[in-house]
């Protein structure tokens, strides 16, 4: 005979009222002003009521008595001595010292309008329980010393991360929702853990959660759609009932569906709505849908747990399913559709409710605690405390658990029953500022323990340089194992030593008696989608085969290579640093840096618009000319604006992003037949800019997507991100590293999508995380700083991780950062060409995967190419430089051996003007390189610019030759030469 369901959840019957205030303090919360505003609104409410009726309330009404305060009397009641302020910087609530000045600032005119200080010495005992985390906070510093040790954001609430969740489907199967909103599959091969796929068609949007039923896997988008995967593609499966006994549901043709919980028995999937109702799917082929309504005056929130209770044979009771809920309100309510009614609520004692009522997430049963017979059910608190619902000898009751000092709880992880611990029970608990906590509750309790609470909570803290999700319940996986989703948008796994990791399988057997108590961390890579580096299986054979990998394979040589070595967890956890924990003390005096004044010119005069048409140049007096191909001519267009141009920054569909000598970003489009101006500075959240990203890709191969952006540098060093797709321009500010200000992009969402680097002044690399809008900062030497010039991406398939950033270093040298699926992350100096020679210019775009350009102190153009995985230099000289030197300068231990890479043409050969004749005064020509950073004109050509204003292009011949093609006279070149132009209207 099957269960009768019976449900527990959480609702309000009052309606939902948002208040506005008169005045606006600065960004401080208080933890009990809408507890204040609320009651006021009601004695107000009542007030008016009993004016229109002539009613007199009694004792017995919901308002209370009326009392009616005098508005303009109001003051504010301090009764706390905890209060937040939120950082524009860390994008984060962090709280104050006090006492604090509360300060009102208008067009940038502060005034002080009032203070919150300490409170009274009658009110210290209520406060007992509260420390002052920024007391610890500043003690932890000092430990630390002068360096800039301590973590940042050590105590800072860390954001809700919306659609992350885990779901096992077996010890071999885990599917995981990223912030991003894709699915992706962690899957043991039996070789190793591979990474599978599942997004959602585009038009779905982005997935929030997981449901696996009797094998059957569904998703939920954001926009509350459901979807099943039927042969590996998404169907969307639309809620359908019997209209004559559900009358809501036939009112609305729309269900959106908001999360949704499995049945113990993993037959049965129940959903709540976001219009609060209670829907459950009992058959999967054909779908059985039933829509069990919603509590009298109340919404179902969320489904806090599902349980199964046994109630002694004797008693003649069946199994009962529960399934808690909560709403706005936060009351317990439970379901029985077998009893009348079936919406019953469980009243809150006054320590819970006095906490702030409960907190609409998921919580966890647990059977036998104080008796065979008992159940108890654990829920957590808006204040952040782990409170208990437990029956017992058929009675109900609350008990409060508390929470670790100094720490607000903010999920729970389903309890691990743990056979090495007979005695007890274990709930892992996450907290909002990314830490780990175990909570240890003795079996078979018969009487309350508060003396044993302070040490039944066992801190595991967080990973190195990472921090768990705030509200995500992590999953237990095995046997001491329990996976965690990180807030940087990767996943750790808590486990005991020698029974987990990312190169552990499911383990079955080990001997209980070697295994330590301890836990320990190992973080767990994610895909591209998130912005990190775990690359997806393959259909080739090997050992990344999404179905069975196979450990060792002969390379090309006939020699066996083992390529399921990956890195060690501990280099994995150090390439990542979370900002503020770095001990780097770089140049001193790099907060006073200075750029030279022709930084921008230098590093965006050229911008590449069509391939093989048109590109930009800026000159050095401001102006814009555009270089186009029409009608079989190529001539010059002058774009004019009122204010000098300083750069191009990059190009979107066609539209060119200009900076003017003000920092003011300005967009070059054609509007129907005529070209226009669109000024972004002056949009909304507008800002000044120095720089924009190196746009080495090529137009027209760039992905496109509804969510495109440029990011460009603030004159204020922050890094900016504004929106383009589909016309909908936006800023946003992502601020910059704390220790620094941003002087230059390296590469924005080539390398890796999702991710764009960025050079300090400080003369370190850091990373910005486009999902999470998290910084990082990549490990890197003391004695390696870095020049403050762009830099280029180089990944010479699309379909591997494996790649490299190229960068110049302060003393002119080339230095690539290389990342691969064996070693991770890892820097290579490669110097300079020569020893009299440096490296004056950012690098080139990179060339089919393997080759770039570089320009040298003295005129001449270089190529870094790798040949049979060796690096080598090659001089390419300047144009007309037929005698260049052409010799091979390979690195230490590679073979002396000649390979013409590099060569000049022709001298007279397609050069749009006449070469210079050296016995005339009145040419002023200079065909050595200059240092402006070049752009790729086609797949196999590069323009640069020369000295005396000139443009020249390298092409890759045939022979895969590069030859000097031709030099391209410009209207203002002081080696005047002949060509066309006109003025672009």
């Amino acid at each position: 005979m099957d269960p009768t369901p019976t449900i527990f959840f959480f609702c309000s019957s009052g309606s939902r009222v948002a208040m506005k205030g008169a005045a606006v303090l600065p960004q401080v919360m208080v933890s009990s002003s809408a507890t204040m505003s609320i009651f006021h609104l009601i004695i107000f409410i009542c007030f008016l009521l009993s004016i229109s009726y002539l009613v007199f309330l009694t004792s017995a009404s919901w308002c209370p008595p009326l009392a009616f305060p005098q508005q303009t009397t109001r003051q504010f009641e301090q009764r706390t001595d905890r209060f937040w302020e939120f950082q524009e910087e860390s994008n984060s609530w962090v709280e104050v010292k006090l006492p604090f000045d509360l300060v009102s600032c208008v067009n940038d005119n502060c005034t002080k309008v009032g203070l919150i200080d300490q409170t009274s010495k009658a009110e210290e005992g209520h406060l007992a329980n509260g420390k002052d985390v920024s007391n610890k906070t500043k003690n932890l510093k000092m430990r630390e010393g002068d360096l800039t040790g301590l973590e940042e954001n050590s105590y800072t609430v860390l954001p809700l991360r919306r659609r992350m969740s885990l779901t096992k489907m077996s010890d071999t199967s885990i599917w995981v929702t990223g912030e991003s909103g894709s699915i992706y599959e962690r899957f043991w091969n039996g070789v190793q853990w591979v990474i599978a796929p599942h997004d959602l068609q585009l038009s779905a949007g982005r997935a929030v959660s997981v449901l696996i039923v009797n094998r059957t896997i569904f998703a939920i988008s954001e926009e509350g759609n459901l979807y099943q995967m039927k042969l590996s593609d998404w169907e969307e499966l639309k809620p359908a009932f019997n209209q004559s006994i559900n009358k809501e549901a036939e009112q609305s043709s729309v269900i959106q569906m908001k999360s949704g919980t499995v049945s113990y028995d993993g037959l049965r999937v129940y959903f709540c709505t976001k219009t609060g109702l209670l829907l459950e799917l009992s058959e999967v082929e054909p779908p059985r849908w039933e829509n069990h309504g919603r509590p009298p005056g109340a919404d179902v929130a969320a489904i806090a747990d599902m349980a199964r209770i046994r109630t002694d044979v004797s008693i003649n009771v069946l199994s009962d399913v529960y399934f808690p809920f909560q709403d706005y309100k936060s009351d317990l309510y439970e379901y029985d559709k077998s009893s009348r009614p079936s919406w019953k609520k469980h009243l809150q004692n006054e320590e819970t409710d006095k906490d702030g009522s409960l907190l609409p997430l998921q919580g966890c049963m647990i059977y036998g605690l104080s008796g065979d017979h008992s159940v108890s059910l654990f829920l957590l608190t808006k204040g952040g405390k782990l409170v208990e619902r437990r029956l017992h000898q058929r009675k109900w009751k609350w008990i409060t658990h508390g929470s670790p000092e100094d720490h607000h709880l903010t999920s729970i992880t389903p309890f691990l029953e743990d056979e090495l611990k007979e005695r007890f029970f274990s709930l892992f608990l996450t907290t909002s500022t990314g830490s780990v906590f175990e909570y240890q509750i003795p079996k078979h309790l018969r009487t309350a323990q508060e003396d044993q609470i302070s040490e039944a909570w066992q801190n595991h803290m967080h990973p190195p340089n990472a921090k768990a999700a705030r509200g995500i319940p992590g999953l237990k996986f095995q046997l001491g194992r329990i996976l965690f989703a990180l807030d940087d948008g990767r996943l750790a796994e808590l486990h005991l030593p020698g029974l987990g990791g990312q190169n552990s399988g499911p383990t079955n057997q080990f001997n209980r008696k070697k295994l330590s108590s301890k836990y320990i961390w190992s973080i767990l890579d994610a895909p591209e989608s998130e912005g990190w580096n775990g690359e997806y299986c393959t259909e080739e054979r090997g050992p990344m085969n999404c179905i069975a990998g196979i450990k060792d394979e002969p390379n090309d040589s006939g020699n066996i290579r083992s390529l399921t070595r990956r890195r060690k967890g501990t280099k994995a956890q150090q390439d990542y640093l979370s900002l503020g924990t770095s001990r780097s003390r770089l140049v001193k005096a790099s907060e006073e840096y200075r750029f030279p004044d022709n930084w921008i010119n230098t590093s965006f005069r050229l911008s590449l618009v069509q391939a093989g048409v048109s590109f930009f140049i800026i000159t050095e007096a401001g102006l814009i000319f555009e270089y186009l191909y029409t009608e079989s001519v190529w001539l010059w267009l002058r774009h004019d604006h009122s204010t000098p141009m300083r750069g191009a920054l990059g190009n979107y569909n066609g539209s060119v992003f200009f900076v003017d000598v003000y920092g003011t970003l300005l967009i070059r489009e054609r509007s129907n037949n005529e070209l226009a101006w669109i000024n972004c500075t002056a949009m909304r959240k507008g800002r000044q800019v120095i720089g924009g990203p190196p746009w080495d890709g090529m137009s027209g191969k760039l992905k496109v997507t509804a969510e495109d952006a440029l990011f460009f540098v603030s004159k204020s060093g922050r890094l900016l991100q504004f929106s383009v797709a589909l016309r909908k321009f936006k800023w946003k500010d992502c601020r910059s590293p704390p220790e620094t200000k941003l002087a230059c992009i390296i590469d924005q969402e080539v390398f890796r999508e999702n991710i764009v680097f960025v050079v300090g002044i400080n003369g370190r690399l850091y990373q910005y995380n486009k999902v999470t809008e998290l910084w990082h900062e990549h490990h890197q030497s003391q004695h390696l700083v870095l020049s403050r010039l762009p830099g280029t991406a180089m990944r010479p398939s699309f379909f591997s991780l494996t790649g490299s950033l190229f960068m110049l270093s302060e003393d002119g040298g080339l230095v690539e950062y290389h990342w691969n699926a064996w070693n991770g992350w890892n820097w290579v100096e490669h110097g300079t060409p020569s020893k009299d020679v440096t490296l004056v210019a950012p690098p080139s775009p990179c060339i089919k995967g393997n080759q770039l350009f570089l320009i040298g102190s003295d005129g001449n153009i270089y190529l870094r190419y790798m040949d049979q995985l060796i690096w080598r230099w090659k001089n390419c000289g300047f144009p007309q430089n037929g005698d260049g030197d052409t010799r091979d300068q390979t690195e230490m231990g590679a073979n002396d051996r000649m390979q013409e890479v590099c060569m000049d043409n022709d001298p007279t050969a397609n050069l749009d003007i006449n070469l210079e004749n050296p016995n005339d005064q009145n040419r002023k020509c200079d065909p050595k390189v200059a240092p402006t950073r070049p752009i790729p004109f086609s797949e196999d050509s590069v323009i640069f610019e020369l000295r005396d204003g000139r443009l020249a292009e390298i092409q890759k011949a045939r022979d895969s030759k590069w030859v000097w093609q031709r030099i391209i006279g410009t209207p203002t070149s002081s080696c005047k030469g002949s060509y066309l132009t006109a003025l672009a209207s």
